[in-house]
């Protein structure tokens, strides 16, 4: 027997669609499928007792929607891959970090590239080489062919930017590199940096003030995005003097 490595569940209210989806994933020696739902309800209270590297889910689903479960559990401590005859949801379902969106009927071509895709998400995960290496007080990134050590003692911001980031350091250098924002969040330090938008991460440190929908950082107005408002409130109730 193969040693599986990725373990997922599918959520879909068509049976059809989840024992082909099922059949191919299958195909993969390091895909285990250990559950199946027919709604998102079941599924929800399976994940909030059970862990998962994947959630394959349909969007349109009788009870809770796909979308609206994982919202629920937004930041999501899994990889999400929405199966769905829609495509018009797709603007939504990126806004929670849907790591691929893929639309039935799903070929075995495309459900490849979101495999490898998935598996590409796993390495991030487990710290591969993959462009960003941790060392125990700052950060190698690949710059221009090499890796450039970066204290994080000097990151105020990470900013989305294209298919780049850019790391903006104290002195309000910036650091340019191809990378992922989701790459970027699963390597820096959860105690010290904080994802504010889908496009800022930043020091928690080096925030100066926090506004109603915004956080200010050497004098500049980040955005704070609508999914992540409550955990800027909460690193302030978690702070502030009593």
């Amino acid at each position: 027997m193969h040693n599986k490595s990725i373990r997922c569940i599918l959520i879909d209210d068509e049976p059809l669609a989840i024992e082909v989806l099922k059949s191919h994933l299958l195909q993969h020696s390091n895909i285990e499928v250990v559950s199946t739902f027919s709604n998102g309800v079941d599924a929800l209270d399976w994940l909030n007792s059970n862990q998962v590297d994947a959630v394959f889910t349909d969007i349109n689903m009788p009870g809770i929607s796909g979308l609206d479960l994982v919202k629920n559990q937004y930041p999501s401590p899994h990889a999400v891959i929405f199966t769905t005859a829609h495509p018009n949801y797709a603007a939504d379902a990126f806004d929670f970090e849907a790591l691929d969106y893929l639309l039935k009927p799903i070929s075995p071509e495309r459900l490849e590239k979101a495999i490898k895709r998935l598996e590409e998400y796993m390495q991030m995960k487990k710290g591969g080489d993959d462009g960003v290496s941790l060392k125990p007080d700052f950060v190698f990134v690949k710059v221009d062919g090499q890796h450039q050590k970066v204290n994080y003692s000097d990151i105020q911001y990470v900013e989305a930017f294209a298919d780049y980031v850019k790391i903006w350091t104290s002195n309000d250098k910036r650091i340019v590199t191809l990378q992922t924002m989701r790459n970027m969040e699963l390597s820096l330090p959860s105690e010290l940096f904080v994802r504010i938008h889908r496009s800022f991460i930043v020091a928690k440190s080096k925030i100066e003030a926090v506004q109603n929908n915004a956080v200010v950082i050497g004098g500049k107005q980040l955005p704070v995005g609508k999914n992540y408002k409550d955990l800027v409130q909460s690193i302030v109730n978690n702070t502030r003097l009593r």
